[in-house]
């Protein structure tokens, strides 16, 4: 894109990020005076879909921070706009920057869901569960008129195979079709992501996610048909967010969750800029206390990528959230670890053609 690093606010209404800076592999975005003395109308910031034909779609990981080995991504970029996302350093691997093009350029892979059938049919292949959601959201707005991860969904459900979803997106509902006859299979697992029950805190740092009072009735609708929810207390902010812990977690009970998890606000590579910046803008007078909280969490530093070390920080405040959480779980019947999923029901369906067994 076209842009300077620094955009209007009048460019970016709904928008998380409040620059466009240039990525680790992106030619610099400088504005220069072009001679002419004409004044130009700020342009409104409109998202861009852009179609990536996948040639592979399972990503495999051996990090011992996260609790499944593979996952796959319907879309790259999140219109959510959550300012804190730590998947907005991928965009830059796309010549894109991790600011505004994060959320504003996209990418949807349509035939996702049929690389994802191949990847499954393969004689190679061993079942374990995918995780959707972990990178960008399979539930954002562009999910509405593409399908792409529904139709993955629908292949996960052919083949039986088990899958744990991440997502802020009200759009899941849509699909409780597949996932309540999944989750009587005990095949799938969902985690609902709560940062905040303040709605104006909400709106400016995920500008385009579903409301904390939306969310809720989410895990109140996936628990009541039958889905297990995990209520995701994650990032928790030290300074803007991290005094609702418990009330984030006694929320999520009622609604119905019955497991629960907490990760402390992580800022990896372009993040921490861009959360600087937004803190500058919408809490000035606690952006200090903020980032010095974190910095204390990781060895002074914006952020430890450590594994054991990047989750959840470490030290004292840290520790006390940590106990916090462990209390309020305790009190509220929230397990931390949710019952694994079957991997026995795992088959390949029948295709076109095939001979069938006499037997």
């Amino acid at each position: 894109m076209d842009q300077s690093a620094d955009i209007s606010t009048q460019c970016r209404p709904g928008r998380g990020a409040v620059s466009n800076a240039s990525g680790r592999f992106d030619l610099a975005r400088v504005e220069v005076w072009d001679g002419w003395e004409i004044a130009e109308e700020a342009r409104l910031l409109r998202t861009e879909l852009r179609i990536e034909h996948a040639r592979s779609l399972i990503t495999y990981n051996r990090s011992p921070d996260l609790p499944f080995d593979r996952s796959i991504n319907p879309y790259r970029g999140c219109e959510h706009g959550c300012v804190y996302c730590f998947a907005r350093p991928t965009h830059a691997y796309l010549g894109l920057s991790p600011g505004l093009d994060f959320e504003s350029v996209l990418v949807a892979r349509p035939n996702a869901a049929d690389v994802l059938r191949r990847e499954l049919s393969a004689r190679r292949y061993k079942v374990a569960t995918i995780a959707i959601g972990t990178n960008t959201d399979p539930y954002q707005p562009v999910e509405r008129d593409h399908g792409i991860a529904r139709a993955c969904l629908e292949a996960l459900a052919d083949f039986n195979h088990p899958v744990a979803i991440v997502t802020k997106g009200a759009l899941i509902e849509r699909d409780l079709d597949i996932l309540a006859p999944m989750a009587a299979k005990g095949l799938v697992r969902v985690g609902i992501s709560l940062t905040t029950l303040d709605t104006d805190l909400s709106r400016r740092m995920e500008p385009r996610a579903p409301s904390p009072a939306r969310r809720l009735k989410m895990i109140r609708r996936l628990a009541e048909s039958g889905v297990p929810v995990r209520v995701m207390t994650s990032p928790l902010v030290p300074g803007l967010s991290d005094h609702e812990l418990e009330a984030l977690l006694a929320a999520g009970a009622e609604a119905g969750a019955t497991t629960a998890s907490w990760i402390m606000l992580r800022l990896p590579r372009e993040v921490s800029d861009l959360w600087q910046e937004w803190l500058a803008e919408h809490y000035p007078d606690r952006a200090a206390r903020v980032m010095a909280r974190l910095r204390e969490m990781h060895g002074g530093k914006d952020y430890d990528a450590r594994w054991g070390h990047r989750m959840q920080g470490q030290g004292p405040y840290a520790e006390m959230v940590a106990q916090r959480f462990k209390t309020a779980c305790r009190r509220l019947g929230l397990s931390q670890e949710a019952p694994p999923l079957r991997t026995d029901l795992f088959a390949v369906p029948p295709q076109a053609g095939d001979q069938l067994s006499l037997f």
